[in-house]
């Protein structure tokens, strides 16, 4: 350190920007964040603070930002405090054209407003200054709110999760699904879910990737999360006749069909053709109104986006080293800048063709949502919104101000990751979110909920707080970064109620203290996960009648395995050949722990009723679909969620934390068309089980 930056001067200026100055392992130990890391997060934030005069000058720009922000929230029912001086007058104009007027009174050092405004953003007017006043509901829209008037409100719901790339569908001479699941294969699963019963569907992240790079396809490290993947765009949306004239035109139908009979994505190949059915399409597009009124509903963040995916195809197809726009030449880095706008001009009828695309894309999404309400579900689809976004996207490219730089988002060192976990993604940073009056953050849960009945929010501890790590550190040498909680819980239950959407919050892993309990007086549902439904210390299984109520049950998640797979031990089979179970380890003590696991399930399960007579032996886990399915059925949660891995009875998970190629992540195709796919009758049987189970069916 800086012989002239004292300890405790670094330390202030760390808390006041958010920066948490230890944390809890796992433990239980504190541990203190190490004097270059903190400089590092300082410096990310825009805060360097190795001298005294870049000390001051951070502690000026603190300053500068503590005064009246350009929004600020507040709870409708609750007072309406501001961390303003006196007693000043103001004007507040509601969203439906009232106004108030009054003086604020001083108490306890904040100025509160003597009114009650009910939710809305409303413009406020005080002491000179001017802001946006969001005032959210007391919480957020809840299954019980869309099921109410249903006649089924009684009986609590349940629903499916599908990882959408995974769906089939039929046709040949290139008429099907092309290789990878998409919104019209969506369609078809979620009106045949619906007419099971299923009040939701979740799906995997829709974020855009990288059009010009097919080899970047992880769902949770997407471009943007303003956009969608047009991958999963249905390239017959327009006709079949245009289509079929594209095919022909491109020669790709043999492609096509046999892209489709893969039983893993071949994500280059995938993009490939299905790039140049859409060019094809779009070079025989002769207009369309909608197309125009889209394009200017979407505004100034389509065109940046489709400028930045027109950008990025031309300089990355001359120089692979130019992949993340910081590389790029000086005057394309700033989306505003003249050349960008110059860039835009001369291809404009490439920008238009990355507009056109997410038209399409936006299009079939749209649909699917409406297939599954016209089939009865009340909730339908919901979103999955991605923690973070790659850095070099086009997310990070035109909200500069609004995305940390410099540091990625992972995850401290834990029982599971001793060396920590760095994600290679980054997130909002929160004084750029607080200096752009949230604009960024409502854009995004705007777009998720655009047409969904519903968001999961991926990490909701994010909301309050993110581990980062200087960008070439250690994960170990990170920090947590606090957000803006109340401001963004506030913004999430106005934006839930606004859009009828419910909210899902992934609260895994390590979970700040009091965070569920946040979680709950908000009305967003936390995860409760039967794998992890066990006493402290690895002791009997919780009864599901004890689950929290505040929560969506579900059996595995994306990153964890099925029931048949866990039941045969197979993501310990996995992890132990590629050597992540750590040094010297070869599965054998984990496999004996989930031998005690299996017997304390089972008798879970039969004491609830899930189960009956003796455990199935290791190797066969098609029973434990089963009984798991009805086990969390019978919980006491909210919502359950059974994914269509274990409505099917497979062994293989989406995805394995800690590989990239050595497993196939993001890229298992499920077997059988999505049309049809739940119609088997062991899956039948495993719906009804589930569905019976549910407290109130019946």
């Amino acid at each position: 350190m800086s012989r002239d930056v004292s300890r405790d001067e670094l330390h202030a200026l760390a808390e006041a920007a958010g920066i948490a100055l230890q944390w809890r392992d796992a433990q239980g130990r504190d541990q203190t964040v190490a004097p270059e890391a903190i400089r590092a997060v300082l410096e990310a934030l825009g805060l360097p603070a190795a001298s005294p005069e870049q000390m001051r000058e951070a502690r000026e720009t603190l300053a500068a930002r503590a005064t009246l922000p350009p929004l600020c929230t507040a709870t409708a029912g609750q007072p309406v405090l501001l961390g303003l001086p006196g007693e000043p007058e103001y004007r507040l104009d509601l969203e439906d054209g009232g106004v108030l007027e009054g003086r604020a009174r001083q108490e306890h050092g904040l100025c509160r407003l003597p009114v009650a405004p009910p939710p809305g953003y409303h413009r406020l007017r005080i002491g000179g200054a001017d802001t946006i006043l969001a005032v959210a509901p007391p919480r957020c829209y809840r299954p019980e709110d869309a099921l109410a008037g249903s006649g089924t409100q009684n009986s609590l719901p349940w629903g499916l999760t599908v990882q959408l790339y995974g769906l089939r569908r039929a046709g040949r001479n290139g008429m099907g699904g092309g290789g990878v699941g998409d919104f019209t294969a969506l369609s078809q699963f979620v009106a045949s879910a619906a007419r099971k019963g299923a009040q939701a569907v979740a799906i995997s992240p829709v974020h855009a990737q990288f059009s010009a790079d097919p080899n970047r396809f992880s769902p949770y490290s997407p471009s943007s999360r303003l956009f969608l993947n047009v991958l999963h765009a249905d390239p017959a949306v327009l006709g079949e006749a245009p289509l079929r004239a594209a095919l022909g035109r491109t020669g790709l139908a043999g492609e096509f069909d046999r892209l489709e009979g893969l039983d893993l994505v071949d994500w280059p190949d995938v993009a490939r053709a299905r790039l140049a059915v859409f060019r094809a399409l779009f070079d025989a597009f002769p207009g369309a109104p909608e197309f125009d009124r889209f394009r200017s509903e979407q505004g100034e963040a389509l065109e940046s986006h489709a400028r930045f995916e027109a950008l990025h195809a031309h300089l990355f197809a001359r120089d692979p080293a130019l992949w993340n726009w910081r590389q790029w030449p000086a005057e394309y880095r700033d989306p505003a800048s003249p050349a960008v706008a110059e860039f835009a001009r001369v291809h404009e009828r490439e920008v238009a063709y990355h507009a056109f695309l997410q038209w399409i894309a936006d299009r079939g999404l749209g649909t699917a949502q409406q297939a599954a309400r016209d089939a009865g579900a009340r909730i339908g689809l919901v979103a999955d919104l991605a923690v973070g976004t790659d850095g070099g996207g086009s997310h990070g490219w035109s909200r500069q101000r609004e995305t940390l730089r410099n540091l990625t988002v992972g995850a401290p060192p834990d029982i599971f990751s001793p060396l920590g976990q760095g994600w290679g993604i980054t997130a909002f940073s929160p004084l750029g979110l607080k200096q752009g009056g949230y604009g960024a953050f409502l854009e995004m849960l705007r777009a998720a909920m655009r047409h969904a009945g519903g968001v999961r929010i991926d990490h909701a501890m994010g909301l309050a707080r993110l581990w980062v790590v200087p960008e070439g550190a250690d994960p170990r040498d990170g920090a947590y970064l606090q957000f803006p909680a109340d401001d963004m819980f506030r913004l999430v239950a106005l934006e839930s109620q606004r859009h009828r959407a419910i909210v899902v919050g992934e609260d895994l892993g390590t979970v700040p203290h009091g965070f569920r309990e946040r979680l709950e007086q908000i009305g967003m549902l936390g995860m409760r996960v039967l794998w992890f439904e066990q006493r402290e210390g690895g002791g009997p299984f919780v009864p599901p009648r004890e689950w929290s109520r505040n929560a969506a049950a579900m059996t595995t998640t994306h990153d964890l395995p099925t029931a048949v797979g866990w039941w045969r031990g197979l993501d310990i089979d996995w992890r132990a050949r590629l050597g992540l179970l750590g040094e010297g380890e070869d599965g054998s003590a984990q496999r004996t722990e989930r031998d005690r696991d299996r017997a304390a399930l089972w008798q879970a399960m039969r004491d609830s009723g899930a189960a009956q007579g003796d455990p199935p032996p290791p190797e066969d886990g098609t029973p434990v679909a089963e009984a798991a399915a009805a086990q969390i059925g019978r919980s006491a949660c909210t919502l359950a969620l059974l994914p269509v891995e274990d409505a099917l009875a497979l062994p293989e998970q989406p995805n394995l934390p800690g590989t990239t190629d050595q497993h196939p992540n993001w890229r298992r195709r499920l077997p059988g068309e999505a049309a049809t796919l739940l119609d088997d009758p062991a899956c039948t049987r495993r719906l009804t089980a589930l569905a019976e189970s549910r407290p109130g069916a019946g």
